[in-house]
């Protein structure tokens, strides 16, 4: 049985778009991976809030780049690592570009392939930011110029997983923010995703 590393933030935890509630396995797209492929045991590794290398003052502990190199060790042997992050690090608070946002993802990625081959390594740039979720009534840490932050990050990390031999999918290619908070997938956007990197993973 193969085992899959899924590291990312509050979509890949299954953030129920405008709670703070979890999807329930069945429904998140980690357990439907796991679930469609059958011999594969999918190692859960969500967390709200998560960026690359950008401290938080608000929440701590929410850097990957520190928390790779425990959590790596922890879950070892990893046969896949599926990485979905970026979408924090669109936030006001941060001041960062999506050039930036994807050197930090850079960082992150180095520590993983320290434990997995870099061709099963499947970086996955997240799903747009809805154009409204810099509302009060959504979430006001991000800004107008947050969401055409989110959608340049597909073109850097293309080009990042070329460069280095990892496997690239654009979760924007299949799935998109819930309407309800412009943030976060919904049940359909959860399947839609599992659906697409299943035959990602299937591939020979």
């Amino acid at each position: 049985m193969k085992n899959i590393l899924a590291f990312g933030d509050s979509n890949t935890w299954g953030l129920i778009p405008g709670t703070k509630e979890r999807y329930p396995w069945g429904v998140r797209w980690t357990s439907l991976v796991q679930e469609k492929l059958g011999d594969a045991r999918i190692v859960e590794e969500g967390l709200c809030g998560r960026t690359t290398v950008f401290e938080d003052e608000l929440r701590p502990l929410r850097k990957s780049v520190d928390a790779l190199p425990m959590v790596l060790e922890s879950v070892s042997p990893i046969d896949y690592a599926i990485v979905m992050l970026g979408t924090n690090d669109c936030k006001t608070l941060f001041h960062a570009n999506a050039y930036t946002i994807s050197k930090g993802l850079e960082k992150c990625l180095s520590e993983v392939k320290k434990y997995v081959s870099p061709e099963k390594i499947i970086v996955v740039s997240p799903i747009h930011l809805g154009d409204d979720v810099w509302k009060e009534e959504k979430d006001p840490e991000f800004s107008v110029s947050s969401v055409d932050t989110s959608k340049r990050l597909k073109g850097y990390y293309k080009e990042l997983a070329i460069e280095n031999g990892y496997r690239f999918l654009a979760a924007s290619d299949f799935a998109r923010a819930s309407e309800v908070d412009d943030e976060h997938l919904d049940e359909d956007g959860h399947k839609k995703l599992a659906d697409a990197l299943v035959s990602f993973l299937e591939e020979k």
